[in-house]
């Protein structure tokens, strides 16, 4: 999985072996969210 963090408001999240593929776009503070909640 490969993420970019250049992208004002929203997170892209892609298939770092498929760099071809599709680009499923999160916007920003869901991400956040998804990554606190990994955390802990």
């Amino acid at each position: 999985m490969e993420v970019a963090d250049s992208v004002p408001g929203v997170v892209p999240v892609r298939d770092s072996k498929n760099v071809a593929g599709l680009v499923v776009i999160v916007a920003a503070p869901a991400w956040a969210a998804f990554v606190a909640h990994l955390k802990g």
